[in-house]
């Protein structure tokens, strides 16, 4: 997933599977490559796109990784080294042609371009940041895993609101239905309805719903979506090859 705007580096959100198709997109167009992901966290489902981004087999691509601290002290760069490497992999991460810079992050505001990024820690297993880029006065949250209170509550925390508040567009985790949910209320994830809530609270404009259950389908995401529109409230399910354009 990236945002694009004319005349500025690319924004990369999060590094899964689906940066392999990015990356061939990019391959195409045979230009010098700079850009700069986001990374939310360290789970797998996160990260294993990067050492198949065909971009970094030039020797002067750049690829700027801003992602979480890590509880341990350990630094970003050391254990993403740690997770892509023989035996697991045939080349350690650090071995490409093109250069990976990993800068360590928490809850930072800062800019790339004219990107203004802010990043704050929300709930999930392990370390992990939600994000906020606004540029030309269009702003979008991403909040890939996001758990949902054990409680019941539908409490949203104050960093959460830091990110979404009057945002023109929320990309939001939304892997589990209820009945999911009640065997599954630890796993750092939420329901459809909760990411409703959220896109509610904070008075979003449009919810993209993420992060499905990888065995649901087109026609059953579509069911979520149906009956959780509200007024006031657009809400699309996300799509491999989805355009959104913000204006």
């Amino acid at each position: 997933m990236s945002l694009n705007v004319v005349g500025q580096q690319q924004i990369i959100l999060d590094l899964g599977t689906g940066l392999q198709y990015l990356g061939h997109q990019i391959v195409k167009e045979k230009k010098p490559f700079h850009a700069t992901a986001l990374l939310s966290h360290l789970h797998w489902d996160h990260v294993q796109g990067m050492p198949f981004f065909t971009p970094m087999m030039s020797d002067d691509a750049i690829l700027d990784v801003y992602g979480p601290a890590q509880e341990s002290g350990v630094q970003l760069q050391t254990a993403i080294t740690e997770m892509i490497r023989p035996p697991m992999f045939p080349l350690g991460i650090m071995d490409f042609p093109g250069t990976f810079n990993f800068i360590d992050i928490s809850d930072n505001d800062f800019y790339i371009g004219d990107f203004k990024i802010r990043s704050r820690q929300i709930p999930h297993v392990g370390n992990t940041l939600g994000f906020r880029v606004e540029i030309d006065g269009i702003s979008v949250a991403y909040l890939s895993d996001h758990q949902q209170p054990y409680d019941g509550s539908f409490t949203v925390i104050e960093s959460v609101h830091e990110l979404v508040d009057d945002c023109d567009l929320l990309i939001h985790d939304s892997q589990y239905t209820p009945a999911e949910f009640k065997q599954k209320f630890n796993w750092g994830h939420c329901t459809p309805d909760f990411a409703v809530q959220v896109a509610k609270e904070c008075r979003v404009k449009r919810l993209v719903m993420f992060h499905h259950d990888p065995l649901r389908n087109d026609s059953a995401l579509d069911e979520l979506a149906q009956m959780r529109v509200s007024e006031g409230l657009e809400v699309i399910v996300a799509a491999e090859g989805m355009t959104i354009t913000l204006q």
